[in-house]
């Protein structure tokens, strides 16, 4: 058995790519993934040791500990999830072969936050997807509410087809019922918005589906950004970048990055407790349960019906449950993941194996890169060998520095302090903020692309009134 194979695992090839440095492709397409940190030396680690890392009752078990943030509304990990499912789709790479080349990876999904993970390829293209016929056709988009023949409970659910698959821009957006729900809940807002331009504009028909894709997106956009990148990242770093510019994700060509997509903005596999309550009064419900876990199906159970008021903060103000911390450890259900029957069943490994495969930098390498002090940076690296029992040869893994990054260190505080665990600390941060700041900044349909001084309608003006202002 060679050094790189090991229990049922197949051999990571390509390994001589290690040996070279500085040879990355800098041209960079808008269809293809690319790097951040393209002189930095990748950071191997041996898969032994990152499977003892990551295995269940290994030191990265959280088990079932609760040990929530005191502002992170757990809505907002699974809002996380869509934004990723709207930017990133990667059909095509593997453990068993290192990508030297992100360049030559396709990104399924256009790399811009323009919710074609909602709206397809629009009416003409994808006419399934919109009503027909009247002011609203070819404009608003269905759910099951209009099909009510359809499996379950069609009212609180999405579009479905005879065998039970959802009829969506994205598919992933089914794969378990908060994310399904999530889905639901911005096609009902940008139905909402049909109406409200309908009343007050007359717009109808196509142009009316202009008119209200740029007014949800625009929505969703300034929620990303003033929303979910303050919780994650902090508001000083979010406010720096926006005033004083991108320091490291540069160019012209909005693209995603592999220390984004394979390693930072994995932060949320930390964040995502085994329990959660969607109902006011509710039990709280597994995960990977049957009521909330079991993706690709018809709506089955009222219980599983999510109301934001509870997930995210809105106008209500209810007793909305926290995310959980982010630090190095997961819910034990993650380092076991029941719908893995063959292969890595952790997470955890799962996401510390693509390391290699996609040759990231070492994270104290990508530390110093961002500017970090060498105290800070080393505080990092005590935390983490004293998870993983010493410090890994090359570099660690990016993944797990930005954990421990955010365990020991945490998200920038307007007083100038940061907040352990509360989210990303300064490696993390910069790479999310960066890279989605970039995304919109480079896109001349977004809202930071056309009209940088444009702001929200105050109704739909945070999360939390988007995805309830047409809740039932």
């Amino acid at each position: 058995m060679s050094a790189h194979e090991h229990h049922g695992m197949k051999p990571l090839e390509g390994m001589s790519a290690y040996c070279v440095r500085g040879h990355y492709d800098t041209k960079q397409r808008d269809d293809r993934f690319g790097r951040l940190f393209q002189e930095l030396s990748p950071a191997y680690t041996d898969p032994a040791v990152l499977q003892a890392i990551g295995a269940k009752n290994g030191p990265m078990d959280g088990k079932s500990a609760n040990d929530r943030t005191d502002t992170v509304p757990v809505g907002m990990v699974f809002f996380g999830q869509f934004v990723d499912h709207d930017i990133t789709l990667d059909t095509s790479t593997t453990f068993d072969s290192v990508v030297d080349n992100p360049g030559e990876i396709a990104n399924v999904r256009t790399p811009m936050l323009d919710l074609d993970c909602i709206y397809g390829l629009g009416p003409e293209a994808q006419p399934y997807l919109y009503v027909q016929g009247g002011a609203f056709g070819g404009a608003k988009l269905l759910t099951g509410a209009d099909n009510p023949g359809q499996a379950g409970i069609p009212a609180s659910d999405l579009l479905r087809s005879p065998n039970g698959r959802a009829i969506i821009g994205d598919p992933r957006n089914d794969e378990n019922r908060v994310i399904s729900q999530l889905q639901l809940a911005i096609i009902r807002f940008h139905n909402h918005v049909c109406d409200t331009l309908h009343a007050e504009e007359g717009y109808e028909g196509s142009e009316l589906y202009e008119h209200a894709r740029v007014t949800t997106t625009w929505h969703y956009q300034w929620a990303v950004v003033n929303d979910f990148l303050t919780a994650m990242c902090g508001t000083p770093v979010v406010e720096r970048i926006l005033g004083c510019g991108r320091q490291h994700y540069c160019g012209s060509v909005p693209f995603i990055p592999i220390e984004f997509s394979v390693a930072a903005y994995r932060f949320g596999h930390s964040m995502i407790p085994m329990k959660v309550q969607v109902q006011k009064g509710g039990s709280k419900l597994e995960l990977f349960g049957t009521k909330l876990g079991s993706g690709f199906d018809p709506l089955g159970d009222t219980d599983a019906v999510v109301d934001w008021h509870e997930l995210l903060f809105t106008p209500e103000n209810r007793q909305v449950e926290r995310a959980q911390k982010l630090d190095t450890r997961l819910a034990g259900d993650l380092l076991q993941l029941p719908f893995i029957t063959e292969g890595e069943a952790s997470l955890a490994t799962r996401n510390l194996l693509r390391g290699n495969t996609f040759l990231l930098p070492g994270g104290e390498k990508v530390a110093e890169a961002i500017g970090c002090e060498q105290k800070v940076i080393d505080k990092v690296l005590k935390k983490v060998a004293k998870l993983s029992g010493d410090l890994p040869p090359h570099g660690v893994p990016l993944w797990l520095y930005i954990l421990a990054e955010a365990e020991v260190i945490g998200r920038a505080e307007d007083n100038g302090s940061t907040k352990e665990g509360e989210a990303l600390g300064p490696v993390g941060a910069t790479i999310v903020a960066e890279t989605i700041i970039g995304l919109l900044e480079l896109d001349d349909h977004s809202y930071l692309g056309a009209n940088r001084n444009w702001s929200p309608r105050e109704e739909w003006n945070t999360l939390g009134k988007l995805v309830t202002v047409a809740q039932p």
